[in-house]
């Protein structure tokens, strides 16, 4: 079955998961507008796309700044066209154990996260409802679930998670799905961050973790890219309000 071309959004596309997002939606033929703080990182990622013969365009803001989300949805529907696939990837770490962690610092996790993906699904959602057809893919975590020294980051990711599915309901009947996705360990530059912020050698850190899951092997961001490919497919359309552990195995 062939797909309509359409025009997706990915944020935090320079990078990881959401850059191969970005490649994966530009493959499955729709233009993709890469959107990260800096314009200028999320060259790198379009580039990759031009190269493959796709078509994409970078775009910065800051996704907790209203304003700032306004000027980029408007120039992404200059550039692009009208907005109808929304990928909510942007995030940021700020990791403590409670007593440590300041205000500072889970405000802004709040901020990216949740503010961000508010912000962002509110200011595309008109373009989804006039087409009366629509994608928004959230991404949470499996440290939704609890995970120490991310009490800040464990919050803003189940978080997503009701809100992911208050936009199914809401916005069900206007042909619009909404689903969430939880990445369990996926190799990329923030986990790699993590062991450097640990003291600890990375290959030994992927081998460490991959030893706790069933299917005996770090996630790639590829595998979460294919599993937006689905829910952003014509095959998806009667699945909508759900949250996909992409952990290989399974997750209370």
């Amino acid at each position: 079955m062939t797909q309509q071309q359409r025009t997706a959004i990915v944020t935090g596309g320079a990078r990881g998961i959401g850059a191969a997002t970005a490649v994966r939606l530009a493959a499955d033929g729709h233009r993709v507008a890469v959107l990260d703080l800096e314009e200028s990182a999320a060259k790198a990622t379009v580039e990759t796309i031009e190269g493959a013969g796709g078509t994409a365009a970078a775009f910065g803001a800051d996704v907790s700044d209203a304003a700032a989300v306004e000027a980029a949805i408007g120039a992404i529907v200059e550039k692009l066209g009208n907005p109808t696939i929304l990928v909510n990837n942007a995030g940021i770490t700020k990791d403590n154990l409670l007593f440590k962690m300041s205000e500072g610092d889970w405000d802004a996790v709040m901020g990216v996260h949740l503010k961000g993906s508010f912000l962002m699904t509110r200011a595309v959602q008109k373009y989804m409802v006039e087409a009366k057809w629509g994608r928004v893919v959230n991404l949470s975590s499996t440290s939704a679930l609890g995970n120490r020294g991310q009490a800040n980051y464990s919050t803003a990711k189940a978080g997503l998670q009701g809100f992911t599915k208050t936009l199914a309901i809401e916005l069900g009947k206007f042909g619009v799905t909404a689903n969430c996705i939880a990445p369990g360990f996926i190799a990329s530059e923030m986990t790699k961050a993590t062991a450097e912020r640990l003291g600890v050698d990375w290959e030994q850190f992927k081998a460490a973790r991959a030893a706790e899951i069933p299917v005996q092997r770090p996630g790639a961001p590829e595998d979460i890219a294919n599993t937006v490919s689905f829910f952003v497919d014509e095959r998806s359309s009667f699945v909508s309000g759900q949250v996909v552990y992409v952990a290989g195995g399974p997750k209370d």
